[in-house]
């Protein structure tokens, strides 16, 4: 329940913020552009707090926090005759480049402020993990990487963090593109190894791709001792106890409890118990269980209902800057994110990625409470890359959105006249349905995740 309710805060807070932001950057344009703003409005819904300022504009938060609005002077939707006077700073006879920069000047915003988010994240230090190789199997064992090699670099862009790392490695897994990736062995000595990730399967579920790397930071080495024995499972039933170390599955050599599950899927079969070499006060045993057959979620499984020794990973890297160097650092990092997120659009568009990507305010409220508790830099990381994704959401040329209107002025600007009202209407109604399609299937994906 804490962990629900600290969701629900952490949500209202990274929403709050940005939308805040967001509709602050529409608002200030359009002010200085001589456009009358009649609501500024966070949220949506029943007014929980209202004023108005001495220019007549009403300040609203909202009991629904999931969006916003800033509502300006518009002569359409003004009833009876008031003058030329009374429609001063109607924002549709603002000259055309005025609406431009009005409608661009929200996700502007959000760039402005993904940059101080990264800035302040690198004046106070985030911790992460070095870039230092634990386990290795898959197509890293393949490559030839080994325990303890340090990455330094991954198609010739340095890295300095196992986060930069891994983030690199999954958009290449997703993209089936080989990477040359640089280590620097235990010894100190540099070596060039190529992760070979186009030949793996296209069929193959993006959750899987990690695991298909087969590269982990040391802090995530698991020890293979088993840390609970779930009761009438195969491994009850055979006497395996909490806290014996499993040495080998049928023979193969477990070094690492992420080869447990791998070495039973080899080697289990109906009716078909499996010789579990553990060690236990100070001598091997060596004990036959049965696996129980598990057909979960379409995949076949099978499992000794076992669970590993909890680990304890400790953070050995801090990225931290003064406040001047952090300004260079946080605009390269802003630069990075920005590109990560176009190419994982284009993925989306083009089918390189799954549609299960997209996620909805149930992951972002999770996620947002997650890295609430990894400390500041951690939260600030997190609403620097949603404010960016919310900035190109925002651009997407879809009605509705800042990106619609900015469409209907370039036509405006192209053809010489602004789109008929009943054009605009249309669009509306179409880009107001896309947007409720993508909000669901976000809503469903969010379930999905729930429910697995």
């Amino acid at each position: 329940m804490n962990e629900f309710f600290g969701s629900v805060w952490w949500l209202i807070v990274t929403l709050g913020l940005l939308i805040t932001f967001h509709e602050y950057g529409h608002f200030v344009v359009a002010r200085r552009c001589g456009v009358r703003v009649l609501k500024f409005s966070i949220g949506f819904g029943p007014a929980l707090w209202s004023r108005f300022d001495r220019h007549g504009t009403q300040f609203v938060i909202a009991a629904i926090p999931l969006g916003g609005y800033v509502k300006m002077l518009d002569e359409r939707e003004v009833e009876g005759a008031v003058g030329p006077e009374g429609l001063k700073g109607a924002h549709n006879r603002q000259p055309v480049g005025n609406r431009i920069a009005i409608a661009a000047a929200g996700p502007a915003f959000n760039l402005i402020f993904a940059f101080f988010a990264f800035w302040l994240m690198f004046v106070v230090g985030k911790p992460d993990y070095q870039p230092v190789v634990g386990n290795v199997q898959q197509a890293a064992a393949q490559a030839g990487f080994a325990k303890g090699d340090r990455i330094l670099a991954i198609d010739g862009t340095p890295v300095s963090t196992w986060t930069d790392a891994s983030m690199r490695l999954l958009q290449g897994a997703m993209d089936r593109q080989d990477l040359a990736v640089t280590v620097a062995d235990a010894a100190g000595t540099e070596h060039r190894r190529t992760l070979t990730l186009s030949r793996l399967p296209q069929e193959l579920a993006e959750s899987e791709l990690y695991r298909e790397i087969g590269l982990t930071p040391r802090q995530f080495d698991a020890e293979p001792v088993i840390g609970r024995v779930v009761e009438d499972g195969g491994a009850a039933r055979a006497g395996l106890r909490a806290g014996d170390r499993i040495v080998a599955v049928n023979g193969d050599a477990i070094t690492d409890w992420r080869e447990v599950p791998d070495a039973i899927a080899r080697h289990a079969g109906p009716d078909k118990p499996l010789r579990i070499t553990v060690e236990r006060g100070g001598r091997r045993l060596e004990v036959p269980a049965t696996p129980t057959r598990s057909d979960a979620g379409g995949t076949t499984r099978w499992l000794l209902g076992i669970e590993a020794k909890a680990i304890d990973p400790k953070y050995d890297a801090m990225l931290r800057y003064n406040p001047l160097t952090a300004v260079p650092r946080a605009l390269s990092e802003t630069w990075q994110r920005t590109r990560e997120t176009l190419g994982m659009l284009a993925r989306l568009v083009t089918g390189q990625a799954s549609l299960k990507n997209i996620s909805g305010v149930i992951t972002i409220a999770q996620v947002a409470n997650d890295s609430a508790q990894l400390g500041l830099a951690w939260f600030l990381n997190f609403l620097a890359i949603i404010s960016l994704s919310l900035a190109i959401l925002n651009l997407l040329p879809i009605p509705v959105l800042d990106g619609g209107h900015l469409l209907y002025y370039l036509i405006e600007l192209v053809k010489g006249s602004p789109l008929s009202e009943r054009a605009q209407v249309a669009g509306q109604y179409v880009g107001l349905a896309l947007l409720m399609a993508l909000m669901g299937l976000a809503f469903y994906n969010d379930i999905l995740r729930i429910a697995s």
